[in-house]
């Protein structure tokens, strides 16, 4: 089976309600790639805001002449990123990498005639998921009904943002959080690395009675030697991993003893092919997987890892919540874990009726 073609596309997928600091929608770069049997894969690349038409380019430019008449398989992941190397081993070139991994595996699943999750390797039939929403400009009686409505809705754990410029205006947050959870319900804080080492210390030790299970992100994702300094002045666990990119930060990460639960994010990474890596890696280590993002592409992989934690199930930003799907991809959420019944490959089909990205020129 040999590459015949491949086409990117940049699509704009508004939101239904902003993110923090303005972010109104997701951009998703998709990639269709065609083969000499008359299969086709289909892969994406996603972003807020930022570089949608630049992952297209690099697919359409770069990634396309490389891929033609090649082998249409996700071993040549190594080869297409030595390729890309000029323009830099990290960032957008990842991403462009991502939309064309996803699609081959895509194509493989597809001629094997199993699902994505089958082809990876089927460990379990669910993975436990969270509630999780961008919410630290939730007025407090928003942020209480939007956590009701995951506890109605069967999750046993949720995620709520903190990162307030008063450190008191969280406890309250927090706090109220704690109450609609109730004890027996888990409860992680997101700060999005809002946070200096002395903060965060002041912060989480005003946070530690409503017993978090993680803080993620609390300071600057590349500072991991600031990490450490403060895994010295508390015991939560630091969740971590949406902004690592490579094998070698995430096992670097662990060996500084500032990973507990790993948080790659399989676009940002470069695909499902490093991102297994990814956790491969992490379970020798003894830190479990919690994928960030992309829920219908999450959950499928989630299934196949060897070591996993909770699946995110965040609020109104799935593919399917922003109407980019032509068809349910058979990844259900359902009272706190997540299921997968793709069909062949790993079933996302995006709609034909999706709004391009601008041309930004005149």
């Amino acid at each position: 089976m040999r590459v015949t073609e491949v086409v990117a596309r940049a699509f704009r997928l508004p939101l239904h309600r902003a993110w923090d600091g303005g972010v109104d929608r997701n951009d998703v770069v998709v990639v269709r790639v065609a083969t000499d049997t008359g299969l086709v894969g289909t892969g994406f690349s996603w972003t807020p805001l930022i570089g949608a038409r630049a992952v297209a380019a690099l697919v359409n430019d770069d990634l396309g002449p490389v891929l033609s008449g090649g082998a249409a398989h996700p071993s040549r992941w190594d080869e297409l990123r030595w390729h890309l190397r000029e323009a830099g081993t990290s960032g957008l070139t990842l991403m462009a990498l991502a939309g064309v991994d996803i699609a081959l595996w895509d194509l493989s699943a597809r001629a094997a005639g199993v699902s994505l999750v089958d082809l990876v390797g089927r460990r379990r039939d669910s993975v436990e998921s969270y509630g999780s929403g961008v919410n630290l400009d939730y007025s407090l009686p928003d942020l209480v009904e939007q956590v009701r409505g995951w506890v109605g809705a069967g999750h046993r754990a949720a995620k709520m943002k903190v990162g307030s410029a008063e450190i008191s205006r969280d406890v309250e947050r927090v706090g109220a959080v704690r109450e609609s959870l109730g004890p027996e319900r888990l409860l992680m804080v997101d700060a999005n690395q809002r946070w200096d080492v002395p903060r965060a210390a002041r912060a989480l030790r005003a946070l530690e009675p409503f017993d978090p299970y993680f803080v993620e992100e609390p300071l600057p994702a590349e500072d991991l030697e600031s990490h450490a300094r403060l895994r010295e002045r508390t015991g939560t666990a630091f969740a971590i991993g949406e902004n690592l990119r490579t094998a070698a930060e995430f096992e670097r990460a662990v060996d500084l003893g500032v990973c507990d639960v790993a948080q790659p994010n399989v676009v940002r990474v470069g695909g499902v092919t490093p991102f297994l890596r990814i956790a491969e890696s992490m379970a020798r280590r003894g830190v479990p997987v919690a994928p960030h993002l992309l829920p219908e592409l999450s959950g499928q992989l989630a299934l196949c890892l060897p070591r996993v934690a909770m699946v995110e199930d965040i609020d109104r930003a799935s593919f399917a919540a922003l109407g980019a799907l032509a068809r349910p991809s058979g990844v259900e959420f359902d009272r706190g874990t997540v299921r997968a019944d793709t069909g062949l490959g790993h079933g996302l089909v995006f709609a034909d009726t999706l709004t391009p990205v601008a041309d930004p020129s005149p």
